[in-house]
């Protein structure tokens, strides 16, 4: 346990969806306790459950909250960030780390608004508040004790890794965030023509859901065998599986998902574009 990350207050500029899973699998895990989250939010009603439930401090304005905070999560949407900022950044001092969770906001532009701060960006993923997330982080500049900090303090969240760059955490951004969205987006398919075939809707839902959720453990469960194998047993010469599997190929699925992944990315550089 990193004793100093537990006595450090974290703040919460925001409190959507993405902060109340940082928040659940820091108390949760024993990180930090209720006591050290702080939190601000447009609306009091989420603060007001997140107080109920983990016991946390609530605030109705930003500036105070970055005041109080070693450390301060930017948690609202990349189209306000700037704007919530901007008339606070006198608040934010040296040496604070500030985590930014905005898609599209690059550490460029960061800097320009909180040159003196110890910068991060971090992109987290819905199954976070399952502990099952992918969490991808890039500091401004080299600072392994910062490093450190981060992936303890992340490690209640899901698999944590450092990007080399921010292309590289951009499509970690589109892979596994955008990307939760993508597989629910298959999976509704997969029930759909599963109802389509006579089962009812809850029935269709657990069949898709278990499949899924095994093939994933069945890969996991096989670190060493290549995802190309571990479907080729699947999959018999001249069988169903083989059919189908041709089909996909013929219908180019995969271009059609790499054109998705490619159409997400484009929006990222846009907001990125749009927002300086």
């Amino acid at each position: 346990m990193n004793l100093i990350l537990k006595r450090q207050k974290i703040g919460f500029l925001g409190a959507g969806h993405m902060a109340q899973a940082i928040i659940k699998g820091l108390v949760e895990s024993g990180v930090t306790t209720g006591d050290h989250i702080l939190a601000s939010n447009r609306t009091p009603g989420k603060l007001q459950k997140l107080s109920d439930q983990y016991k946390i401090q609530s605030f109705d304005n930003n500036e105070a909250l970055v005041e109080n905070s070693d450390i301060v999560i930017l948690a609202v949407k990349p189209q306000d960030l700037l704007s919530a900022i901007e008339p606070i950044a006198s608040s934010f001092h040296d040496q604070q780390i500030v985590i930014s969770l905005a898609a599209g906001i690059r550490l460029q532009t960061l800097q320009k608004y909180l040159p003196n701060t110890r910068l991060v960006r971090m992109i987290p993923n819905t199954p976070a508040i399952l502990g099952r997330g992918v969490i991808g982080y890039m500091t401004a500049s080299p600072d392994n004790a910062l490093q450190t900090m981060l992936e303890d303090m992340c490690s209640p969240l899901g698999y944590t890794l450092r990007a080399e760059d921010e292309d590289q955490l951009e499509a970690l951004m589109v892979g596994c965030s955008s990307g939760t969205g993508f597989v629910l987006e298959l999976m509704m398919y997969w029930q759909d023509w599963i109802i389509e075939h006579g089962f009812d809707e809850d029935t269709a839902k657990k069949m898709t859901l278990e499949t899924f959720l095994g093939a994933a453990m069945l890969a996991t469960q096989s670190k060493e065998v290549p995802l190309e194998e571990l479907q080729s047993r699947v999959a018999s010469k001249k069988g169903v599986t083989t059919a189908g599997l041709q089909s996909m190929r013929e219908l180019e699925i995969e271009r059609a998902l790499r054109i998705s992944f490619e159409k997400a990315a484009m929006r990222n550089k846009e907001l990125s574009r749009e927002i300086k």
